[in-house]
């Protein structure tokens, strides 16, 4: 019998007669990061493709937007007794959220802005794509900013009349200058003052693909190489790139899986 614990709002399972083989903490569903702890030298796989296990047994994963409902975990210990299970996971509805008041040259860029998107989309590829050897992405996550929830992961936005592609971070509102911090332990990899879409950009890396992103910042506090603990003030919400008001976009990726960070924190 699958048995599972509630600890800080996610959920920890041990799978089936193997429980002591493999744990896995986060919720269940489209868009959720999951945690999890084989035996040292174990390897892990997820619909066969290998993921990365630590010297110590962690590893992480995660669920995109739309992802398929039925997922194939496979794991081997160190003796070579190989394992299966399939999870279930809970389908996730999302809202339409209409936007009026953008700026048309961020509903359709002009031409001569397209090389700049183009450069500022791959700086950012290029810092998600990273596999640090970091175990930060272990930690319990805290909000980073203070303020009302103003967007939720998963919308679809329709800009000025014109359907988008779906909003992949949480935003939190609060004027010009509100401090944003580290959610958790981490080395930054980006930061860039003023990107077309984001504006203020930085990428925080908390190892194992899993990444942090604050959008629309007004200013960092931290450099790119800068090694955070989780807490550190490392910049202020702004208003810049494509947005309506100040407010903080915050996102969660493993690697290219663009993830609810919500599902990471307390619940507001």
């Amino acid at each position: 019998m699958r048995k599972f614990l509630t600890i800080c709002g996610l959920c920890l399972f041990s799978l089936g007669a193997f429980a002591e083989d493999i744990k896995l903490i986060g919720e269940m569903t489209q868009g959720s990061l999951i945690r999890g702890e084989v035996p040292a030298g174990s390897q892990f796989w997820l619909n066969g493709h290998p993921v990365r296990v630590s010297d110590q047994g962690y590893f992480a994963f995660g669920f995109g937007r739309d992802a398929e409902l039925k997922q194939k975990l496979k794991w081997q210990n160190d003796q070579g007794i190989l394992q299966e299970k399939t999870l279930t996971l809970i389908k996730r509805t999302y809202v339409e959220q209409k936007i009026e008041g953008v700026e048309s040259k961020y509903v359709s860029p002009p031409e001569s802005v397209l090389s700049r998107i183009r450069q500022d989309n791959q700086q950012i590829g290029v810092a998600r794509a990273n596999d640090a050897d970091r175990l930060d992405f272990t930690q319990d996550f805290i909000w980073p900013a203070a303020g009302p929830i103003s967007g939720v992961y998963g919308s679809r936005r329709v800009f000025n009349g014109v359907p988008k592609r779906p909003h992949f971070g949480v935003d939190v509102a609060g004027p010009t200058g509100t401090p944003v911090f580290a959610p958790a332990d981490g080395v930054v990899t980006l930061w860039v003052p003023d990107m077309y879409y984001s504006g203020g950009t930085m990428i925080i890396d908390h190892g194992f693909g899993v990444t942090s992103t604050f959008l629309h910042l007004s200013q960092g506090h931290v450099e790119s190489g800068t090694q955070v603990k989780q807490g550190d003030l490392v910049a202020e919400i702004g208003a810049t790139g494509r947005v309506t008001g100040a407010h903080l976009d915050w996102r969660i990726n493993w690697f290219k899986e663009r993830l609810d960070p919500a599902l990471l924190v307390p619940k507001r």
